[in-house]
């Protein structure tokens, strides 16, 4: 489950506008989510809160052979509450739990001096962590210098590791259409250059007015979305080794009127590594998403399958099946959306019947009052070409978010059940 920190830290790049999603590292995001996606071991319990707009605390204790636990704070120089749900108990669950998302729009930053309406480049957040018993720090540094210039610095010191710890500097510049990004490290001495750039879809020019309605009604009909072409390099100045890396992602965006999708090609030509993803919305509560790699060189591959399908409440079923006006469409105040068959034929829904008005506006305030808790929870599975299947069961009960997960072997059918545990947040 994604802990409440990083839904926090999230919600101070929506207060800055800052853009996670135009970046090269992130290129993978989508698939991740959903292929990727840690089970839980043991027994973990962690409570937070949001003590004031600028202010979070989390304490984690947890279970897994010994006794452990971690204790975070973090400050953000601008509020948060705006751009976030602080409290378990109303905290929507796509929000916090759903692994298909959107990009978010690309700014535009033209002139070294534009800033978007929505950048605060006088902003910073600090972050900190310890993990016990084993004294772990882990601390992190964020600022904006510029509109187009972030600043990150991170680092963990912990006397199990070697030199005592190792800290990070990154550098991000995002113009919209194009990003890059500096890193240097101090384990081996590392240093790496990445970037990004765009085209198609918001990154591209505006058309002018007549040009973009045709758009509108006839190529974003079918897709519209952006193009991510970007590349890495690092060398360790330490250890006298490098790599280098290509990528390429296209991805509808929110205004698309079809399936939404997301597609990547990366390409590592020293080690010989293909990687191919491919994730797609199949409907409002399923999502799926597929993995091949292949290597050139030793003609080794693997795959992985992934899917979340979130489940409605129970209640609200009932409510769904008994209602004697389910079969009667709603009163909306725009166009309706097509619905997905419509959408997968590239055709329009056929027209609607007329309705009763008294029938109609029952119904609507029935759907209302069914709308107030839309999900009950997700359900992930993951299966790759091992036999390893990762199964997650996420939702609320009350005002308790959990989470409960199981890694399975099928290849050792005696004990198939390698991992299970059971993540419970709290927070206010």
């Amino acid at each position: 489950m994604r802990e409440f920190m990083d839904y926090v830290h999230n919600a101070f790049y929506e207060a800055t506008g800052w853009n996670r999603d135009n970046s090269y590292a992130a290129l993978n995001t989508t698939s991740d989510a959903l292929l990727n996606f840690q089970t839980p071991q043991g027994l973990r319990l962690t409570l937070s809160s949001l003590a004031s707009p600028n202010f979070a605390t989390s304490y984690q204790l947890g279970s897994v052979g010994v006794v452990d636990g971690s204790i975070s704070y973090l400050f953000s120089s601008v509020p948060l509450r705006v751009h976030l749900t602080p409290q378990s108990e109303t905290v929507p669950l796509p929000e916090l739990l759903r692994s298909y998302r959107p990009l978010a729009p690309l700014p535009r930053r033209g002139e070294p001096l534009c800033r978007a309406p929505e950048d605060k480049p006088e902003s910073s957040l600090l972050y900190g962590r310890l993990y016990l018993p084993q004294s772990l720090l882990e601390a992190l540094f964020v600022t904006r210098v510029s509109p187009r210039l972030q600043v990150q610095l991170s680092a963990v010191s912990g006397q199990h590791l070697r030199n005592g710890g190792t800290a990070v500097a990154l550098a991000q510049y995002d113009v919209g259409r194009y990003a890059f990004e500096g890193l240097a490290s101090s384990d081996g001495g590392l240093l790496g250059l990445r970037g990004v750039y765009n085209s198609g879809g918001d990154a591209a020019d505006p058309p002018p007015a007549k040009e973009a309605a045709d758009a509108q009604a006839g190529e974003r009909e079918r897709i519209y979305g952006r193009f991510s072409t970007g590349a890495e390099i690092y060398y360790g100045t330490l250890n006298k080794s490098g790599g280098v890396s290509v990528g390429t992602r296209f991805a509808t965006l929110p205004s698309h009127k079809g399936t939404p999708l997301c597609s990547t090609l990366t390409l590592n030509p020293l080690m010989g590594n293909i990687a191919a993803t491919y994730a797609v919305a199949a409907g409002k509560h399923c999502s799926l998403a597929t993995r091949l790699e292949f290597n050139v060189f030793s003609y080794e591959s693997a795959w992985a399958v992934g899917m979340e399908l979130w489940r409605k409440p129970m209640a609200r079923l009932a409510l769904e099946d008994e209602s004697p006006l389910a079969g009667l469409p709603t009163i909306r105040s725009g166009p309706r959306d097509r619905s997905f068959q419509a959408k997968m034929e590239w055709r329009l829904d056929d027209p609607e019947l007329p309705v009763d008005p008294v029938a109609a506006v029952t119904a609507a305030k029935s759907q209302k009052s069914q709308a107030e808790e839309e999900y009950a929870g997700v359900l992930k599975a993951r299966l790759d070409q091992n036999l390893r299947i990762g199964m997650l069961w996420e939702g609320r009960a009350k005002s308790l978010l959990f989470s409960l997960g199981s890694g399975i072997d099928l290849r050792q059918l005696d004990k198939p059940f390698r991992t299970l545990g059971l993540e419970i947040q709290f927070s206010s």
